[in-house]
């Protein structure tokens, strides 16, 4: 075989997904200034099929950011203002009495969509949060029986306030563990402040969002989730990965480690970040950048250890850093 009939061509057709996550990223980027770490995450999320929960203090863009992301998408987009009052009824639906028919229908509730952004997660009661654990990992919802499937894509991002204590329940670890990704959102820098100032001036009384253009449809998403299934990982890579995850488990400075449900959401991830740099096969960088979402929420550190001001980003990054990469 000569040199010259060799193909080193993609052998997937990755030329739209990245066009249009480019013009995704682009009409994001004329609102949010920089956050692009954030961006990409959120975009790999939707390739992967995952739900994405946002931390930040307030006034960070989450919720903006959420709300900016459901305009570039042909979607049915629904939200939710999670309170401590708020029922399972309130989210899932409830059976009402139709008297037209003498028989009680089933009225769905604000979650029946295909991106559910939820604010202030952590304001709900455990009754409340249950609620979401079927719905989140298996796309669907029971209810008096009768089981509900949801239309594809289904996408939940949520938003919480990580300092404030006061009327907020802690998030049952199998509900945090349904998240794809933690996206942790710290403040901008200087120059990024004044260009959000020097944005904010100039939009006088007009809407952040009234330009938004629609870029991917409910159909490309489905389309390109298809896609970003068949990226190719190398038998060695995957290898790397259950190491990485093993490697939380038994560890001295963490309590709890991350279970098989985490290996495959890199997995996922890592696909997914594959697919927005425009290669069809999977590298360890890929791998490396879908770790620290994927697990710092699903691990919990050591009391001892989070006295000593160690976060689990810090004892993931030390893991991976000692696990050997394939070549």
């Amino acid at each position: 075989m000569t040199a010259g009939s060799l193909n080193f061509g993609s052998r997937l057709d990755l030329g739209a997904l990245r066009t249009s996550i480019e013009a995704v990223k682009q009409e994001i980027s004329s609102v949010i200034v920089g956050q692009h770490k954030m961006i990409d995450q959120l975009l790999v999320a939707i390739l992967a099929n995952g739900h994405v929960l946002l931390e930040g203090v307030p006034g960070v863009a989450k919720t903006v950011t959420a709300k900016l992301l459901s305009k570039t998408l042909t979607l049915d987009f629904s939200r939710i203002q999670f309170t401590p009052d708020l029922m399972p009824s309130d989210i899932l639906g409830t059976s009402v009495f139709d008297l037209s028919k003498s028989q009680f229908t089933f009225k769905k509730g604000p979650v029946f969509a295909n991106f559910v952004l939820i604010d202030e997660i952590n304001r709900a009661p455990a009754k409340t949060q249950a609620a979401l654990f079927e719905v989140m990992e298996e796309r669907q919802i029971t209810v008096e029986g009768t089981t509900y499937p949801l239309e594809a894509p289904f996408l939940v991002i949520a938003t919480q306030n990580p300092i404030e204590q006061e009327g907020t329940y802690r998030l049952p670890e199998a509900q945090l563990d349904r998240f794809l990704f933690k996206i942790t959102i710290d403040y901008p820098k200087l120059e990024e402040e004044i260009a959000i100032l020097q944005r904010e001036n100039a939009l006088q009384d007009r809407s952040k969002l009234e330009n938004i253009a629609q870029v991917l449809s409910q159909a490309d998403i489905v389309k390109y989730q298809g896609i970003v299934k068949q990226i190719v990982i190398e038998p060695q890579l995957i290898e790397y990965i259950a190491k990485v995850v093993t490697g939380t488990r038994g560890n001295a400075f963490l309590y709890l480690g991350a279970s098989p449900r985490a290996s495959i959401a890199i997995l996922n991830a890592a696909k997914g970040y594959a697919a927005i740099r425009g290669r069809d096969f999977v590298t360890p960088d890929d791998i490396k950048d879908a770790a620290i979402p994927v697990l710092q929420h699903r691990v919990m550190v050591a009391p001892e250890r989070e006295m000593e001001g160690l976060t689990s980003e810090q004892i993931i990054r030390q893991i991976i850093d000692t696990v050997e990469i394939p070549r």
